[in-house]
């Protein structure tokens, strides 16, 4: 890892009072939390615009629906391996350096792909985004553990988890209103512009660790119990990211998550096209209708840290059963509910809900409270490897399971008619697996001393 990007040494911690102590730490504590929130935010809206612009550029014979699955995938696989590498790496990270750099390169490439027209550098490109949006989510959660104490951790992580509804909100409907009325270049160009504009921001506003700046660690101080000894200590952390990779419930979390992503990714990529051949909708009116995901979305990943902390007391298995379920119903109603884009909104809306929560549980929150906290991006790495490869195979895996058909309409032209059938079935089948998979770990417990799990003695407490 350059110099430039790892995290630097720890000062000493600060003269003055507790009282004193803790107004620094808020007022750092804000400038994280918000410069996360909608750096993140802009993350996606860079990440979202190729759902946005499918149709328009298969209307212009761009390319062809084999090769915006090779895109797809390519963006998920270079994002896998670097959500694993940079996972890791977050750990040792100046985050406020290392995720605005890395916004900064994904615009710029963003704006790469709206001057480009040849489906070999749409493929090179969209790939190397996803090298370079990799480093969002991991280094996010890291900093977020870094900066807040295990009682306030649960409700500020799920309004973070959030924040990806809100870049979607944006795409589904700026974006799609953009591309309507300047084509599919402006798509990508104008969310690049963003993210540049937000790396810029993210830059100055996200922090190091608390310790580089003279402070405690956000447990001690807020009064609670230090989570981690010799939090800064390489060999320590490099124990834990092993420690791990050789727990049970990780893999069984990861797996989980992978499949809940498949269904996840399928509707972020492809509801759009979905709504526009299945049920008739303009470019607009589905911008508009999957506006009803994000939103849901975000309420949906607020509450879960809320229903889960103050419901079921910090238990995240019974909250993923109901998020669960009601994925399933949400998708049942939108491929086989009656033809209404009432219907089609409110299904829209309970999926967006239940994957706000899914992948607030799943994706993070349940195995990074599970594990040792000094390896909270080896953790996300690890399950983000799982997910966006799962995530990588949808892409192609649907993109062949849609079956294109011409057709002479009644005007005398031919126009291509895309079949959903065998995906819709897909997509719903990777729900279900999620769930049952997310159940296996109903009875998992909290590690609290890597020594005692090592030399087989018990040392979990719920």
């Amino acid at each position: 890892m350059f110099n430039f990007f790892k995290t630097r040494p720890d000062k000493p911690v600060m003269a003055g009072s507790a009282d004193a102590i803790q107004a620094t730490f808020k007022r750092h504590q804000w400038s994280v939390f918000l410069g996360l929130i909608f750096g993140y935010a802009v993350f996606y809206v860079v990440r979202m615009s190729l759902g946005v612009v499918k149709k328009p550029m298969l209307d212009a014979e761009i390319v062809t629906t084999a090769e915006l699955g090779i895109m797809g995938s390519a963006f998920f696989f270079t994002y896998a391996i670097g959500k694993f590498s940079n996972g890791f790496l977050s750990d040792y990270a100046n985050i406020g350096r290392f995720m605005s750099v890395s916004l900064l390169l994904s615009g710029l490439t963003a704006v790469a792909m709206g001057m480009n027209s040849a489906a070999f550098f749409f493929v090179l490109l969209w790939g190397l985004n996803g090298w370079f949006q990799s480093v969002g989510s991991a280094p996010s959660c890291v900093s977020l553990f870094q900066w807040f104490s295990p009682k306030q951790r649960g409700s500020r992580y799920s309004i973070w988890g959030g924040s990806r509804n809100i870049g979607e909100g944006i795409t589904w409907i700026l974006t799609a209103t953009m591309v309507s009325y300047f084509g599919w270049r402006a798509g990508f160009i104008g969310a690049g512009i963003a993210a540049v504009l937000a790396a810029l921001c993210m830059f100055f506003v996200l922090r190091d660790r608390p310790q580089t700046y003279g402070l405690p660690d956000a447990a001690t101080a807020f009064g609670e119990e230090p989570e981690i000894k010799k939090a800064n200590d390489p060999k320590e952390t490099r124990r834990a990211q092993v420690f791990i990779l050789k727990q049970p419930v990780v893999w069984l979390i990861a797996l989980a998550c992978a499949a809940m992503y498949t269904s996840r990714y399928a509707i972020s990529s492809w509801a759009v096209l979905y709504l526009q051949e299945t049920k008739g909708y303009s470019l607009i009116d589905a911008g508009f209708a999957m506006s009803a995901y994000p939103i849901a979305g975000l309420a949906g990943a607020i509450l879960s840290g809320i229903i889960s902390d103050k419901v079921f007391n910090a238990n995240r298995h019974i909250p993923t059963l109901l998020y669960g379920i009601a994925n399933i119903a949400g998708m049942t109603l939108l491929f086989f509910g009656p033809q209404s884009r009432m219907m089609d909104a409110v299904a829209l809306g309970l999926i967006g809900y239940a994957i706000g929560g899914l992948v607030v549980f799943l994706a993070g929150l349940t195995a990074c409270d599970l594990m040792p906290k000094n390896a909270v991006g080896a953790v996300k790495g690890f399950i983000g490897l799982f997910s966006y490869m799962a995530a990588s195979a949808q892409e192609l895996i649907s993109a062949h399971l849609i079956t294109v058909t011409e057709v002479v309409n009644k005007a005398g032209e031919t126009v291509k008619v895309y079949d959903f059938g065998s995906a819709q079935y897909f997509w719903l089948g990777a729900s279900v697996v999620s769930l049952f998979l997310a159940l296996t770990v109903w009875n998992a417990k909290k590690v609290t001393d890597i020594d005692a799990v090592d030399s087989g003695e018990p040392a979990t407490a719920k």
